[in-house]
């Protein structure tokens, strides 16, 4: 065999590798886009290097950033969002008024104002007491905090010091996904309200900044 011929094989031979990564990237891609597509909900950097083989969290950041360019760069109708402390392939929001047409949004339509006004009370004010969110309400809501945990919106998050040690409230995972919050920090300011927000109708609950140690205080449910 010529020297040549040595050349052209050690070339075939460093060839090889570099295909393989490049159809091991596509593979990785591939079941990352699955796995996306068939969850419901936000699935976890680690988790989908868990399940699809990557070697960690940054490179499934890696692999989602490369899907969403493909994404953006052939217009399709939907992207990966984070939230929730994960990645969640959703529907881009200018086609909602088509989906919303075919999926009714049962959860959501489903909470009354009262439901709605006693969850923001939860989600700013965590971790709270059922005393505390009556106070501000004024009515009880003891029943409506029971409706919002079985929604999976709010969970006992601890209880009090104060006598009687009554349960702290604090928000869940599944109230990040719903509305498409990647913490605590994300909620609404104060000044966001005040351009929609009727003085007269004015509640405490909206004249809260979201709180700094909320994620930790009421840490999602595993």
């Amino acid at each position: 065999m010529t020297e040549r011929d040595d050349a052209c094989n050690d070339e075939g031979q460093e060839a090889r590798p570099s295909q393989q990564s490049g159809s091991d990237r596509a593979r990785l891609e591939g079941i990352v886009e699955a796995l996306l597509f068939s969850s419901d909900r936000p699935v976890s950097a680690g988790r989908l290097a868990q399940v699809c083989g990557a070697k960690d969290g940054r490179e499934v950041r890696s692999i989602v950033k490369r899907l969403q360019e493909h994404y953006d760069s052939q217009g399709r109708s939907f992207c990966i969002e984070e939230i929730a402390g994960g990645f969640q392939l959703l529907t881009r929001p200018e086609f909602a008024p088509w989906v919303s047409q075919l999926q009714s949004r049962q959860q959501q339509e489903s909470m009354s104002q009262a439901a709605l006004e006693t969850l923001a009370i939860v989600a700013y004010r965590q971790p709270i007491t059922r005393a505390e969110v009556e106070d501000i309400r004024g009515v009880q809501c003891g029943h409506m905090l029971r409706s919002l945990a079985e929604k999976r919106l709010v969970r006992v998050v601890g209880r009090s010091d104060e006598l009687g040690r009554p349960m702290l409230y604090g928000t869940t995972r599944q109230f990040m996904q719903v509305f498409g919050l990647r913490s605590l920090r994300d909620l609404p300011k104060k000044s966001e309200f005040a351009a929609v927000r009727e003085p007269a109708q004015a509640r405490p609950e909206a004249e809260s900044e979201p709180p700094q140690a909320g994620p930790e205080a009421a840490a999602p449910e595993e």
